[in-house]
């Protein structure tokens, strides 16, 4: 077997893909044009086709960054934005068999790290889940929040074997993260949003009308709905193009680089989102310490103080209404109150909670309400608390710890980077940290295409291949790497 081949070249599965390239891409055209055309009578029909044409060619292709960027794009646009919550799950899994069938020396397999803890907090959200308000609800909250976190953080663990892979990955997430952004800014300027549906027009209109207090201005949610969420988004996605800049010695991909955080920054403050700034801030103080070199650690505090400035400068009134809304007496007591009734209803349900689902909290937290809590709310404006709501103590505690293993295996991996893994793990070590801060005043971990990306990130940064490299490209000492079900063994020659 040879080293650098894979199970499609040692089959002649790669040859035969070649030679039959001039029958499958006219057949792919064909597809993407049919798709195009059934869009006129029905987009969601028409975006699947799409979809699935695209997803068969990158697959067969082994186009693996972009691979999984689609199914992030199908997480937000399809499962969340449609509803209809089991596409991205199904393309997972769909991608993880396809994975272990080829392995091979060049498309290792891989166990994940702390599978033992993935299984306890999968069996034991099973608890929980049995008494949620409807089965497509508990099911479409399970298989998202800890099932699906499994399978992206998986699937990340298989796809970064090197450096490249990490850097396309970023890549990849970033342009997800620009084009969120663009369509925010556009929803702000023209009042129209790209890519909507006839099919949600009701239930989009009831839910995204956030206005704030003080204006007729109206928060930009995108493709996330609430702005909180979209803010929280934009929040943690700015960090990926930020660590590229420093990363690259490229002018032209440091100003493209450069351009895509000014966008989400830009979109950030049409969230008018104070979770998102204080994500943001705690992100950037991550930046500072992970990801900066140390000419870059007085280079980039200055860039924050001039984009400030120019902000205040440039969008006074925007600056103004976001001062007025994060101050508002009425809504810090209202996260507060939120706070206080999802504590209230863990005190009243610690071991198992009221059950797992987007719609239980809703419906049965409403007799542990606080006054402070003027209105019912969907969730208890913090993640961890959510989980705790919903699934008891033990299952919050289990995702805490989880949660700080993965960033303590990338952070292990982050010590022993070589300069460019480096600055691109700090990058993705602040865009954790953002997430993890940002879930304490909303419920990013728990929103679903939020957490797709999140556990992704850690994945990747935690992966046992990359540990692998790292280990085998150190001090430049050559290195035989041996792939079992087990993991990865590092002999010295």
């Amino acid at each position: 077997m040879s080293k650098s081949g894979s199970v499609w070249h040692e089959s002649g599965s790669w040859n035969a893909l070649k030679s039959a390239l001039p029958l499958v891409l006219p057949l792919v055209i064909a597809g993407l044009a049919l798709g195009a055309v059934i869009g006129g009578y029905n987009t969601l029909v028409a975006a699947l086709l799409s979809g699935m044409v695209l997803f068969t060619l990158l697959v067969m292709w082994r186009m693996d960054e972009a691979t999984l960027a689609l199914v992030l794009i199908v997480h937000l646009y399809i499962d969340w934005y449609w509803g209809l919550w089991i596409g991205a799950q199904m393309m997972e899994l769909a991608l993880l068999f396809i994975y272990f069938c080829a392995r091979s020396e060049r498309f290792p397999w891989v166990m994940p790290p702390l599978l033992w803890l993935w299984l306890a907090l999968i069996i034991l959200a099973i608890l929980p889940a049995l008494h949620g308000i409807s089965l497509f609800d508990t099911l479409n909250y399970y298989f998202n929040i800890f099932f699906g976190s499994l399978t992206i953080y998986w699937l990340g663990n298989l796809l970064v074997r090197d450096t490249r892979n990490l850097r396309r990955v970023f890549q990849f997430l970033a342009l997800i993260g620009t084009m969120v952004a663009i369509h925010s800014i556009i929803q702000a300027l023209t009042g129209k949003f790209l890519f909507a549906t006839t099919r949600y027009d009701a239930y989009f209109a009831s839910i995204s009308s956030y206005e704030l207090s003080t204006s007729t201005i109206h928060r930009i949610g995108s493709f996330l709905i609430n702005p909180d969420s979209n803010g929280g988004f934009l929040a943690i996605m700015l960090f990926l193009p930020l660590c590229l800049f420093i990363e690259t010695k490229s002018l032209g991909w440091k100003i493209c680089y450069l351009t895509q955080t000014f966008l989400m920054v830009i979109a950030l403050l049409l969230t008018y989102s104070t979770g998102g700034w204080l994500a943001a801030g705690v992100g950037a103080l991550g930046f500072i310490i992970f990801a900066c070199p140390p000419r870059y650690r007085l280079i980039i505090p200055l860039i924050i103080i001039i984009i400030s400035i120019a902000l205040v400068f440039v969008f006074p009134a925007q600056v103004n209404l976001q001062a007025q809304h994060a101050f508002a007496p009425n809504e810090v007591s209202l996260r507060a109150g939120a706070w206080q009734t999802g504590l209230n209803v863990i005190d009243a349900n610690p071991w198992t909670g009221i059950g797992l689902g987007r719609y239980v909290y809703f419906s049965r937290a409403d007799p542990y309400r606080v006054l402070e809590q003027y209105i019912p709310l969907a969730h208890p404006h913090n993640s961890y608390i959510e989980i705790g709501a919903l699934g008891g103590v033990p299952l919050m505690l289990l995702f805490l710890t989880l949660l700080i293993c993965s960033f303590w295996l990338a952070l292990l991996n982050w010590k022993r980077a070589d300069r460019h893994t480096h600055i691109l793990l700090g990058g993705g070590m602040s865009l954790v940290m953002a997430l993890s801060a940002n879930s304490m005043v909303t419920n990013e971990w728990t929103l679903i295409p939020v957490t797709a990306i999140g556990w992704l990130v850690l994945g990747v940064m935690s992966s046992p291949l990359l540990t692998a490299y790292q280990l085998k490209s150190r001090k430049g000492l050559p290195a035989q790497l041996s792939f079992t079900g087990e993991g990865v063994h590092v002999e010295s020659r």
